[in-house]
């Protein structure tokens, strides 16, 4: 598989994880055109309010008329643009009002394949982490836990947690949400979202005074380890600069990167 083959399923998986759990809030609307896909949910954080590019086919007058109906209807726009692949649009973009945001907006997207065992099993031995045990979100007092540390971790409003994580979630056989415990108490988050032959990695976060301990790695190789079983080759993630080495030593590359393009800056 190619760079070009990974950064496409990773695209979908991403696609595929957002338009699903945006509608865990009652405002999200999911909107696709000309090859283009609109999500507009008023969750406070870009990933849930954005233009992309969904389709190879996708058209400069669809993705025109995505963002013009997204102008009409929210404020903060956000188009993520896939560097190299999407380039065609920039012009349309531009002559729009678009600005290309700061580099320390950009978002890699990163791909595990063929997926290193080794290191896998290596992160999530329990030799390693004495005390710590992930256990699989099956209620709803997982699911606060959950939410809590995605809150803490990432330093998000609690409504993005409580938007994107819900209880339909657990009724669905592509997801899996998980907490990690270090001697009882809920330190680090997780979650899968599998589509196809991809089991992407998604909500890895550790509340501060439980980092560096190796406890995203290990949640990190939980999802991967869950995903393989289901018949997943392939992982897929969209780094933070803080996650990113993690994921390297995991065996993560970075095979696009998306720029994100704002109205008016």
């Amino acid at each position: 598989m190619n760079a070009a083959e990974r950064a496409a399923l990773e695209h979908e998986n991403w696609i595929a994880y957002l338009t699903s759990v945006v509608r865990c809030s009652s405002s999200a609307r999911v909107h696709r055109e000309g090859g283009t896909v609109t999500i507009r949910s008023g969750i406070p954080f870009d990933w849930f309010n954005q233009v992309l590019v969904e389709r190879s086919d996708a058209t400069r007058a669809g993705l025109l008329a995505s963002v013009e109906n997204w102008l009409a209807h929210a404020a903060g726009s956000v188009v993520r643009l896939r560097e190299g692949t999407d380039d065609r649009f920039i012009p349309i973009l531009t002559r729009a009002g678009f600005v290309a945001a700061d580099v320390t907006a950009t978002t890699p997207g990163m791909v595990a394949f063929p997926i290193n065992r080794d290191a896998i099993a290596d992160a999530i031995a329990p030799s390693h982490l004495p005390g710590f045990e992930i256990r699989r979100v099956m209620d709803a007092a997982g699911l606060d836990d959950h939410r809590e540390v995605v809150t803490e971790g990432f330093g998000s409003p609690p409504a993005v947690a409580l938007g994107t994580t819900c209880p339909e979630l657990l009724d669905r056989p592509e997801c899996v949400v998980y907490v990690g415990y270090a001697d009882g108490a809920p330190v680090t988050s997780g979650l899968g979202w599998r589509s196809g032959r991809v089991i992407g990695v998604y909500s890895i976060a550790t509340i501060p005074v439980a980092r560096h301990r190796g406890f995203g790695a290990a949640m990190t190789a939980r999802v991967i380890t869950d995903g393989l079983a289901s018949g997943c080759d392939t992982a897929a993630l969209q780094a933070s600069e803080l996650g990113r080495p993690i994921y390297e030593r995991l065996g993560f590359l970075v095979d696009v990167r998306y720029i994100a393009y704002r109205f008016g800056r």
